[in-house]
């Protein structure tokens, strides 16, 4: 048992023993800050003193302690990537050599290196490292950003308009559900000299407004600039990668080692650690390439840094510079044909100025994807004798291929790309409306169609029944009471549209995860995913699209009446609203812009049941008044419409008993892919990966218990 669980130590060795990438070293638009006088307070007791310093309506010393966690925060993970990457210089690593004791030298440098770690640590931090360990629930808070949550309510008590709005929009980039949070930002925009401000991320990672710098720039064919641009995002995102992977270094709990069954030893606890540290690490790809809130594929990050950059190049006429960026995107896609035909262009270009076989691939790009490939063969090696299984996420995943119209990199002139040769997509352009149609299959039988757009009275509409068979909406809605949180996506809310019911809520990874522990049957868990899925190629198939349609988001939702409230209500379950806009019934607009979920394309609602009173589904006019269509939910009964200003819609009251439904919103930009579907559609390879495994091994699943 030991030697197996040491084994995988020398496997971690190439790993340890990498020396630090290029890319490694300052970050000259973010310095250090200079520190504060005194020892760094921990951002943890700052943060409780501000929310208790909020709930006693004291809001000086809310803003004032709320900052300072924040502050505290950022200054902590600073110095402990610095102290990494200080102590990982300062005490490099050798491999052991043979022979008895052969190893003690290099255990001797970790130790160094971990003194180094703690001492470096305690300097800066002006006291022991261990005053700074939260709790779980804070830094779950603070990934959240839930300080700026309260931060915003707290600047309006003290009428600073400008920094709630930012201390709004920061935490709704963080949550981009939080309906509260929407209409809290559009109140606020609506106010006196507030609709200009422009919205601020305090907590913007650098590359990405780089990034988006350069994408700006390109549009706009300044060439010179978007590549000043681009070239700087990548410096920034190789600087925050080695960031990120500074702070999986660190003091681990040993007392986690417990379950291998005895307590761990050192060499045990050595290996263990490492292995930690390298999923860790490895994860950080991830991590870089998602925004907050949402998922921002690497495939459309990453890469296209190098897809961006190869054509501007070509633009300004450096042509070898343009061929070491084509072969770099072509590295995690080998296959894009439009870039394999530009490398042949680019290299045609060079002439007798150049060899293009002497030409790589841009050494930064290759020396991740190497480190990358290694710390992943490294994890698949060592997984087995550490006793856990690893499956590797395919991180440069193309999400639904490329297509001509999600072609950004272009920019030039299609009848010059022609005369010359080169493979061009279409520039990114803003979006117009898509040619509207609908009358596609349904592709699944005993469905039945009820009404069309017409028949509702709208544009983009369909209604149809027996979607759910009636025993699948007894499953799911006994699901539902297994799976579901008060205020779900609402910060725990428990009323977030109105006072008079009780609103909860649950997502498909959840009820995933809730299966997998045993917690609700597997198969019930299983059902909500695959009823989802269907939901969503019968969108895609009713309204005739011509690109994939991807999750945006997916919420199975109750709404509860509450006992004692019901009498002479005049409000509304759900407001009226539209799903990618906000609505302006006065304007009778619907303005497409931010904080609205302007990604989204297409809506669906999906009923569970009918014993309850009220809770119909309305469409209305423009002004959020006239009624153009009204639904009576019941089992199996699916209602689909287009996500815009043209379908504005709400629930009436539910006034006896509970109404529940699958609530799906679905987008034709794979870029704001529903991040939890994702992990979902993870979870569901891994578990029929397991069951084929069992239907190979002819295992009888009674004999397994």
């Amino acid at each position: 048992m030991r030697e197996r669980i040491w084994a995988p130590l020398p496997l971690l060795l190439p790993w340890l023993l990498l020396p630090p990438p290029l890319w490694c070293g300052p970050d000259s638009r973010h310095p250090e800050r200079e520190p504060e006088p005194g020892p760094l307070q921990p951002f943890d007791l700052l943060y409780a003193s501000g929310v208790a310093a909020y709930y006693s309506g004291d809001y000086e010393l809310a803003v004032r302690d709320l900052e300072a966690a924040l502050r505290s925060h950022r200054r902590l993970r600073e110095i402990r990537a610095r102290c990494a990457r200080h102590c990982a210089a300062r005490r490099p690593l050798a491999p052991p050599g043979a022979g008895p004791g052969a190893e003690l030298p290099f255990f001797r440098a970790l130790l160094e290196r971990a003194r180094c770690y703690r001492s470096c640590q305690s300097q800066r931090l002006g006291g022991p490292a261990s005053r700074h360990r939260a709790s779980e629930d804070v830094r779950s808070d603070f990934q959240r950003r839930v300080p700026y949550n309260y931060l915003q309510r707290a600047y309006i008590k003290l009428n600073q308009m400008e920094k709630a709005v930012a201390a709004a929009h920061t935490f709704f980039m963080a949550n981009p559900e939080h309906m509260e949070m929407q209409q809290n930002i559009e109140n606020y925009r609506t106010m006196a000299g507030v609709e200009d401000l422009q919205l601020v991320d305090r907590e913007a990672k650098p590359h990405l407004e780089s990034y988006s710098a350069g994408v700006k720039h390109y549009e706009a064919d300044d060439f010179e600039l978007a590549i000043k641009y681009f070239e700087q995002a990548l410096r920034e995102y190789f600087n925050e990668d080695m960031e990120c992977r500074a702070l999986c270094e660190g003091p681990q709990r040993f007392e986690e080692y417990e379950y291998l069954g005895y307590k761990a030893g050192l060499y045990e606890a050595i290996a263990d650690h490492y292995m930690q540290v390298l999923v860790c690490q490895h994860e950080c790809v991830r991590e870089l390439a998602t925004r907050p809130g949402r998922l921002s594929p690497i495939e459309n990050f990453l890469p296209l840094h190098y897809d961006y950059l190869q054509f501007a190049y070509y633009r300004v006429g450096e042509y070898i510079k343009a061929l070491e960026c084509a072969k770099a995107y072509l590295l995690l896609h080998p296959d894009d044909e439009d870039v394999l035909d530009n490398v042949d262009y680019y290299e045609s270009l060079l002439g007798d100025s150049a060899d293009p076989a002497s030409i790589e691939a841009r050494e930064d790009l290759a020396m991740f994807v190497k480190r990358h490939k290694l710390e992943s063969e490294l994890i698949k090696s060592a997984a087995e004798g550490l006793g856990f299984s690893y499956t590797e996420p395919n991180y440069w995943i193309r999400y639904g291929g490329r297509q001509d119209e999600n072609r950004v990199p272009s920019g030039v002139n299609v009848e010059v790309a022609e005369v010359h040769g080169l493979s061009m997509g279409k520039k990114s352009l803003p979006k117009i409306d898509r040619d509207l149609r609908e009358g596609g299959p349904l592709l699944y039988e005993n469905i039945t169609f009820v009404y069309n757009s017409e028949q509702l009275n709208g544009t983009q509409r369909v209604l149809l029944d027996n979607v759910l068979s009636e025993e699948q909406c007894r499953e799911l809605h006994s699901v539902a009471s297994g799976i579901m949180l008060v205020g779900d996506g609402y910060r725990g809310k428990t009323s977030p549209h109105t006072p008079n019911e009780k609103f909860e809520g649950a997502t498909v990874l959840k009820a995933l995860k809730f299966g997998y522990e045993g917690r609700v049957p597997l198969k019930s868990a299983r059902l909500f995913y695959d009823i989802s899925e269907k939901a969503r190629k019968i969108v895609e198939s009713y309204f005739m699209l011509n690109s994939t349609l991807y999750f945006s988001y997916t919420h199975m939702v109750c709404r509860t009446a509450l006992s004692g409230q019901q009498d002479r209500r005049n409000d509304l379950s759900h407001p009226i609203h539209a799903d990618n806009c906000l609505l302006d019934p006065e304007a009778n607009e619907c303005w497409k812009e931010p904080p609205a979920y302007t990604f989204r394309d297409y809506s669906a609602l999906l009923y569970m049941n009918d014993d309850f009173e009220g809770g119909e589904f309305i469409f209305t006019e423009m002004d959020a008044k006239t009624v153009t269509a009204s639904i009576k939910p019941k089992c199996g009964r699916m209602i689909s419409f287009s996500s815009g200003g043209e379908n504005p819609h709400g629930v009436k009251a539910v006034t006896k008993g509970q109404r529940c439904a699958v609530a799906l919103w679905f987008t034709l930009d794979p870029l704001y892919r529903e991040l939890e579907r994702i992990q979902a559609d993870e979870v569901i390879a891994i578990l029929d990966q397991e069951q084929q495994g069992k239907h190979e091994l002819n295992i009888n699943p009674k004999d397994e218990l």
